[in-house]
């Protein structure tokens, strides 16, 4: 990129609004980080639920009426992980074998 374009894109993003500047640090964490990148350019979700998958959801929504959420740290630590180990799982590619 040259110096030119990436003065004048400091230039643009100087000029935002607070709400626009949230916008565009998701947008540039997505181009940047592979994973983000490849979760934004998933295909949407729209298989239909079955009687099972509603069954499940209103058991979490009436656990979590008398409890805690469980955090990801601590789930990760009953598997002796942790938060670092998750995010290398994230950004290392499986092997088709």
């Amino acid at each position: 990129m040259s110096t030119d374009t990436r003065s004048h894109v400091h230039a643009l993003i100087d000029q935002l609004a607070t709400p626009q500047l949230t916008a565009l640090e998701t947008l540039l964490e997505s181009l940047v980080d592979p994973v983000s990148r490849k979760l934004a350019e998933a295909p949407i979700d729209d298989e239909p639920l079955t009687e099972g998958d509603r069954v499940a959801l209103a058991e979490s929504d009436e656990w979590l009426k008398n409890n805690k959420p469980i955090p990801l740290e601590e789930v990760l630590a009953d598997f002796g992980l942790t938060m670092d180990d998750w995010a290398r799982m994230g950004s290392t590619p499986l092997s088709n074998g």
